[in-house]
C-alpha cells in the first residue's frame, strides 16, 4: 500500500491543523493504520493508532485530549485533527499501516508515508 501525508504547516501554539494519508494500492482497509511523529535530533514517536474498523483507537499520553484520529475507509484515507497544539508537537508527521493490530513501535508498521511538517510557533 502506498501512503500521501498532507496538511503540515506553519501554526501559532493554541492553533489547528487536520493531517490527512491517503492510501492506494492494497485494500486499504485491511490495515491497522497510525500517526508517528519525529522531531529533529530525536527518535520516532507513536502519536495515534486506529483499527481497521475505526471502533478503536489508541494515543500517546503527550496528545491524549488534544488530537484524534479517525479512518474514512470509503475514502481510503485516514486523518489526524489536532487542536490545541504546543510548540513541542513541531515535528515531521508520518502515516504508516500494518497488519493486525495497533503497537506504538515504529519497526513493526510495514509501509510510511513521506512525512509532512508541522511547526508550532510560541
Amino acid at each position: 500500500v502506498q501512503l500521501q501525508a498532507s496538511g503540515g504547516g506553519l501554526v501559532q501554539a493554541g492553533g489547528s491543523l487536520r493531517l490527512s494519508c491517503a492510501a492506494s494500492g492494497r485494500t486499504f482497509s485491511n490495515y491497522v493504520m497510525g500517526w508517528f511523529r519525529q522531531a529533529p535530533g530525536k527518535q520516532r514517536e507513536f502519536v495515534a493508532g486506529i483499527s481497521v474498523s475505526g471502533g478503536t483507537t489508541n494515543y500517546a499520553d503527550s496528545v491524549k485530549g488534544r488530537f484524534t484520529i479517525s479512518r474514512d475507509n470509503a475514502k481510503n484515507t485516514i486523518y489526524l485533527q489536532m487542536n490545541g497544539l504546543k510548540p513541542e508537537d513541531t515535528a515531521v508527521y508520518y502515516c504508516a499501516a500494518r497488519w493486525y493490530a495497533v503497537t506504538y513501535r515504529p519497526h513493526d508498521y510495514d509501509y510510511w508515508g513521506q512525512g509532512t511538517q508541522v511547526t508550532v510557533s510560541s
